[in-house]
């Protein structure tokens, strides 16, 4: 299996956008924890959500929302699958396809055919907080980046309000 973080860098090169490598603790990867200890908010960090359809052939998506909000998958992600039911991937399937570890999901460097799905919420963003592929750093960058990105669509309302 090859490093997922060197083909995510690689991909990421690719789009001509720049970036920066915020490098972290491996044990804060997770974006709670990230935004906590290193200071950034949560309205300008995503998190990159596995999808997949409840029946055979499974069908996946990438989507990509703002850590402050709520991925809506039972109305807007299935209707976007254009599936009857959906549900979050495991660690496991996510793992066996994308190949990054949990805490560093992105939307670079996926299996192609994935559609990524992208909150246009963060369109508004002069940048954001997106995982590396691994635990070990986090991508700073333009949110323009997803206009480049193939496969990448923005979504209105792919988010909602957490619960209070």
């Amino acid at each position: 299996m090859t490093n997922p973080e060197k083909a995510v860098l690689e991909s990421v090169e690719l789009l001509g956008i720049s970036y920066e490598i915020v490098h972290i603790d491996p044990g804060y990867a997770d974006t709670t924890a990230f935004c906590e200890k290193y200071g950034y908010p949560l309205d300008q960090s995503a998190n990159t959500i596995i999808v997949a359809s409840k029946k055979e052939p499974r069908s996946y998506a990438a989507c990509v929302v703002l850590a402050s909000t709520r991925l809506d998958v039972n109305r807007r992600v299935r209707k976007l699958l254009g599936v009857s039911r959906a549900s979050f991937a495991t660690a496991e399937e996510m793992a066996a396809l994308t190949g990054m570890q949990v805490g560093g999901v992105t939307p670079f460097a996926l299996p192609d055919g994935i559609p990524v799905y992208v909150d246009e919420k963060i369109m508004a963003l002069d940048w954001v907080i997106l995982g590396s592929g691994g635990r070990a750093s986090k991508i700073k960058i333009s949110p323009v980046v997803f206009k480049r990105l193939p496969n990448a669509q923005v979504i209105s309302e792919l988010s909602m309000a957490p619960p209070t």
